[in-house]
């Protein structure tokens, strides 16, 4: 069992920058690849961006590549999603998971295993 705690969210202007971070218990993270997604009401939950669990290979949704860089600090056991130049659209809750996968990203909501709670991020115009 992998237990998921996400903060860092909050409310920035656009144009601005947040860290949002995700740290696990009950497990090691290098042992996942980790996805972050986020939902904006009245909407489905989206993929934003992954690292797989060797951390060699990242992926990222069109609408935030160039902008938004997941890392990974083992030693801290936690998963990092730095967010620049924010956009009202980016708008959102944010949330992290892990998947039990040997190697590769994945954009899918369902192979992943461990769900954190989800951090509001909110970006004003």
């Amino acid at each position: 069992q992998v237990q998921l705690i996400e903060s860092g969210g909050g409310l920035v202007q656009a144009g601005g920058s947040l860290r949002l971070s995700c740290a696990a218990s009950g497990r090691t993270f290098s042992n996942y690849a980790v996805g972050w997604f986020r939902q904006a009401p009245g909407k489905e939950r989206e993929f934003v961006a992954a690292i797989s669990r060797s951390g060699d290979i990242t992926h990222y949704a069109y609408s935030v590549k160039g902008r938004l860089t997941i890392s990974r600090d083992n030693a801290k056991n936690t998963r990092y999603l730095y967010m620049n130049s924010l956009k009202p659209e980016d708008t959102a809750v944010y949330y992290c998971a892990a998947a039990f996968k040997y190697s590769g990203v994945y954009v899918s909501a369902n192979e992943y295993n461990y769900w954190g709670q989800g951090t509001q991020v909110t970006v004003s115009s």
